[in-house]
């Protein structure tokens, strides 16, 4: 007999922030901001920084505030946080027989057949991922992936009362949480969706659950019906293991100080191209189309604004850096107009499609073999002695346009001079 499905949702504690503190343990009790791209806005918050500065707060308006009440703020530091991710996916995979990385900072797990004490394997995912990365997570388990996540949302909830896992495969327990919840805590529940289902009276988890799931399909959509469902323990959503391949890849950054001249927005489209091309040979795919884009900033009301961006039909579908690159600063120069301060720039692969999906004529042009075996040789090189390494001509080893990052912190598991010194 197939055994009943069990999906476990392990979700990192305030991630970015958590990540700083493992390098940091004088920080242990102290709160913590992460902040955007050039220093922009609060995007991660430690539980104590969470009373005194709301998500999205411009960091400029907030400034004094924060060094009033003590609160330490980090400039995003991706690099990190994105190696402290594998290190938790890794100790959560080799502890239960499946899993799927939902983010950078979750991943749901199938628990299904799997003996012994469920909520003990929770705690046991707990201690050893705390041991090994020094990561706090909560774990929420239930018979349905979005059960798992209202779990994991009680556990964070009541993490006196929950030790950070709750266990909901029990109808009583399951039932009192559904009770307590809101509807928009619910996921994939919005804001618009939320005023929409309080208008038909449906303000909880319970009332969610217990709706019409075919009335729901009939005057929503189909993911509310599922939603519905699995609140009420029907499973509609399976474990992905693999991440089905992106349909579209973007690389945009604002710049860290306003460029007037074609030359340094060129390098930074350049090196758009590089990053998005590496994620386009890491899924494998090739892309048909290509949209660059540069626009000023839109919110100073004393600078002129102008926003433009071209379409690129590619010869045949590629993953080549240098044509994507030649392509792409051709087209960057068309919309370039002088007499404008750019503050961003955009690179998005279009129309992508996996090797072998596409038969062209015998006689249309095609990527060659060359083209696939440089490409193979620098992302080996890249791989091994990191990202850069072996890079086309038009991107920069360092750049004026880079974003402005003040208060990042060392590179303590991606650079060798982060590595923490330890003196005797």
């Amino acid at each position: 007999m197939k055994p009943l499905p069990v999906f476990a949702l392990i979700d990192c504690n305030s991630f970015y922030a958590s990540c700083e503190r493992v390098f940091r343990p004088d920080l242990l009790r102290t709160p913590i901001v992460v902040l955007s791209n050039n220093d922009g806005c609060v995007i991660a918050r430690s539980a104590e920084a969470k009373p005194l500065v709301k998500m999205g707060q411009p960091y400029f308006q907030v400034k004094d505030l924060l060094r009033q009440h003590g609160v330490v703020a980090f400039s995003s530091n991706y690099a990190l946080y994105g190696d402290m991710s594998q290190r938790v996916m890794t100790v959560i995979e080799g502890m239960v027989p499946a899993v799927e990385v939902y983010s950078i900072d979750e991943a749901f797990a199938d628990l299904s057949g799997m003996p012994g004490d469920l909520d003990r394997l929770g705690r046991d995912i707990r201690a050893r991922v705390l041991k090994h990365t020094g990561i706090p997570v909560g774990v929420g388990i239930a018979s349905t992936k979005t059960l798992a996540k209202l779990a994991n949302h009680a556990a964070k909830r009541w993490a006196s009362h929950s030790g950070g896992v709750v266990d909901l495969r029990d109808p009583v327990k399951r039932n009192w949480v559904l009770k307590k919840c809101e509807v928009s805590e619910v996921w994939g529940i919005g804001a618009r969706m939320t005023a929409h289902l309080r208008s038909l009276d449906i303000r909880s988890a319970w009332d969610l659950a217990h709706a019409d799931p075919w009335r729901l399909r009939k005057q929503f959509s189909v993911v509310v019906e599922k939603t519905a469902r699995e609140l009420a323990g029907t499973p509609c959503l399976q474990l992905e293991e693999v991440e089905p391949p992106r349909q579209e890849i973007c690389c945009s950054r604002m710049f860290g100080q306003r460029l007037t001249e074609l030359a340094p927005i060129k390098e930074a489209v350049a090196t758009y191209v590089m990053r998005a091309a590496e994620k386009l040979r890491k899924q494998r795919s090739l892309a048909r189309r290509m949209r660059v884009s540069i626009r000023t900033g839109m919110f100073n009301p004393d600078e002129a604004k102008y926003a433009n961006g071209v379409v690129v039909q590619l010869p045949y579908p590629t993953d080549d850096e240098r044509l994507l690159t030649r392509m792409a600063l051709e087209a960057v120069a068309r919309v370039y107009r002088e007499g404008f301060r750019y503050s961003k720039a955009e690179v998005l692969l279009m129309e992508l499609c996996q090797r072998g999906e596409v038969t062209d004529d015998l006689f249309a042009p095609a990527q060659t073999v060359k083209a696939e075996r440089v490409m193979g040789v620098i992302d080996g090189v890249n791989e091994r002695w990191g990202r850069g390494t072996l890079r086309s001509a038009a991107v920069p080893a360092a750049a004026q346009w880079a974003m402005r990052r003040e208060l990042m912190s060392a590179g303590f598991t991606t650079q060798m001079a982060g590595l923490w010194r330890v003196s005797l």
